[in-house]
């Protein structure tokens, strides 16, 4: 059901802050007519007795049943969408044959239409049936497939950002899939963003546009100046991947004999609405950089795994204020899903901290200093912080903000959590929808106070 005009009851969670958790115990949540929480109100509140009562007597309430939790839509940070074909596959290479051997390859295919928009319908259908009710996208070259992919996450309704890559690199792209110039995939860039603009059903503006240089080593200078500039002049979200592996680090560092982060700040590519994939690799004046340029990093556990060689310390980037958010990294990462991406992060960050050398002794295996997470933090991360990080007002249940949100229905019969009412209780039941839930307890999504058609 469409919750605009109407008021949710409902019990639930969400993260406001970093470390703490508001638990949601029938609160009524007023949606207004343009899909925003108008007002929250709470069991202790004086009038809530009678406001709940008014809403019965005049038909607007709608109330989750027992069992049923409210969560924030989950906002994925890093998402390749053409490369869903390949889930799953070639994890085994390094990253630089990684992206010459499979996945150039498959990204110049959509040169093809008719690929294009099946690849697009049957990824954003499994994004919103894990509960991503907002995506950040990187496309293609392709002008024609981007703007299908924006169509489509019209038509179903899903929040996106989504960019043309931009790579024009000679050296370090294939002659069969790059802008041919600076100016292509400048204007081209231009070109997807009145597109998205002024989309005649993107009135709401739920899909925008982001300028996506590919990454440093894949765009000249003259590229990287000009998206710059553009940036400047729209106030566009700018996305890129910064310092993932030892070979993309080490190739910036070789190329300008600075880090990626200086790089990027020098082009007017690091900003407040800047999203820097990875980032695996950056030092701590890099970390105070983007801090200060407040640019937010997406923290991409599980492909950071098989191609970054390296795990982002993500507990001293959240101690240091970075607003951090929490990606797929589709298909670098092997799983569309955001809880189990919430739980790669918890895994890694206790991975940092322990060592994980047998041959070592404990104290010299922990060389790496406090790094572990729980719960909480991966939550955050995966809502609250990634609207945060795309400077929206998104990922949590406030007066103002949209209402994107997911029920996980912890009795689905295919479901995966397990409750026990003489032991779960409070933030226990979250911690275990964070460590066991599954697709199928996805039961309902809206954005905007709109009903997604969950496949």
């Amino acid at each position: 059901m469409d919750l605009r005009n109407k008021t949710l009851c409902a019990s639930g969670f969400h993260a406001p802050e970093r470390g703490k958790i508001d638990i949601l115990d029938e609160v009524l949540i007023d949606i207004g007519a343009d899909g925003a929480i108008a007002a929250m109100h709470r069991p202790s509140d004086p009038n809530y007795r009678t406001i709940r009562e008014a809403r019965e007597e005049g038909g607007e309430l709608v109330t989750l049943p027992v069992g049923s939790y409210l969560l924030p839509g989950f906002i994925d940070l890093h998402v390749h969408a053409p490369q869903y074909p390949q889930l799953g596959s070639a994890l085994d290479v390094p990253l630089e044959v990684w992206l010459q051997k499979y996945t150039f390859p498959l990204e110049a295919r959509y040169e093809d239409l008719a690929l294009a928009k099946r690849s697009y319908g049957l990824l954003v259908d499994d994004l919103l049936a894990n509960g991503t009710t907002t995506a950040l996208y990187f496309a293609t070259v392709h002008q024609d497939a981007t703007r299908s992919l924006a169509d489509i996450c019209l038509e179903k309704g899903q929040r996106a950002l989504i960019g043309k890559v931009a790579m024009d690199n000679a050296d370090e792209c294939p002659d069969y899939y790059r802008d041919a110039s600076p100016d292509e995939a400048i204007e081209g860039t231009r070109a997807l963003i009145e597109y998205i603009n002024n989309h005649p059903d993107n009135v709401e503006k739920k899909v925008l546009p982001v300028i996506t240089p590919r990454f440093v080593p894949s765009c000249t200078d003259a590229t990287l100046e000009g998206l710059g500039a553009l940036a400047k002049e729209c106030g566009c979200h700018v996305q890129t991947h910064c310092s993932e592996s030892d070979w993309a680090h080490g190739y910036v560092l070789s190329r300008y004999g600075v880090t990626d982060t200086e790089a990027l700040d020098r082009f007017g590519l690091l900003g407040r609405r800047t999203v820097l994939a990875h980032a695996n690799f950056l030092t701590d004046g890099c970390m105070d950089k983007v801090c200060e340029r407040e640019a937010a990093v997406a923290h991409c556990p599980l492909s950071n795994v098989y191609f970054a060689n390296a795990v982002f310390p993500l507990k001293a980037a959240l101690d240091k204020g970075m607003h951090v958010g929490l990606g797929t990294d589709i298909s670098g990462g092997p799983s569309a899903s955001m809880l189990e991406n919430c739980r790669g992060a918890i895994l890694m960050s206790r991975a940092l901290e322990s060592g994980v050398d047998p041959k070592r002794d404990a104290e010299a295996r922990a060389s790496y200093g406090p790094a572990q997470i729980d719960f909480r933090d991966a939550f955050y991360i995966a809502t609250a912080g990634g609207g945060v990080a795309l400077d929206l007002p998104i990922g949590q249940f406030k007066p103002g903000y949209f209402f994107d949100a997911i029920v996980i229905d912890t009795k689905a019969p295919k479901g995966s959590v397990r409750l026990f009412d003489e032991f779960d209780s409070g933030e226990q039941i979250l911690q275990k929808i964070i460590n066991t839930a599954s697709k199928p307890n996805i039961a309902t999504a809206w954005v905007g106070g709109t009903n997604l058609r969950l496949p």
